[in-house]
C-alpha cells in the first residue's frame, strides 16, 4: 500500500508531519503509521509561531537544505501540517527515516 504521508513533485517532496510541541528535546521521531505521518518534537511551545519556526529549522537541518527551502503548504495552525521541502528526494528521505 502506499503511503501518504510523502508525496514527490519535480523540485523536492510533500510530507505529512505531525508535531508534537513543548517536548524535552526536538527530534524526527519517525513514521506513525497509524497516522500515516512523520512525528516530529520540537521543544518549542505553539506560542507566536516558535515551534513552527522551530520545526522548519529541525526539517531543513535533518533533510540537509536550507530553511528557505522548507515551507508549510497547510496546516501553519494545527498539529498535522503538510510541509514541502525543494531540492530532495523521495528516497533520500524515506533512507532518513529507516536510518
Amino acid at each position: 500500500m502506499a503511503s501518504r504521508w510523502l508525496t514527490e513533485f519535480d523540485e523536492g517532496i510533500f510530507i505529512v508531519v505531525n508535531i508534537q510541541p513543548g517536548a524535552k528535546r526536538s527530534e524526527v521521531i519517525g513514521i506513525e503509521a497509524w497516522r500515516d505521518s512523520l512525528k516530529v518534537a520540537v521543544s518549542a511551545r505553539p506560542i507566536e509561531g516558535a515551534a513552527n519556526a522551530e520545526l522548519i529549522a529541525l526539517i531543513a537541518d535533518w533533510a540537509g537544505v536550507k530553511r528557505e527551502n522548507v515551507s508549510f503548504e497547510s496546516g501553519g495552525k494545527s498539529r498535522r501540517k503538510r510541509m514541502c521541502i525543494i531540492g530532495v528526494s523521495g528516497e533520500q528521505i524515506r533512507a532518513l527515516v529507516e536510518g
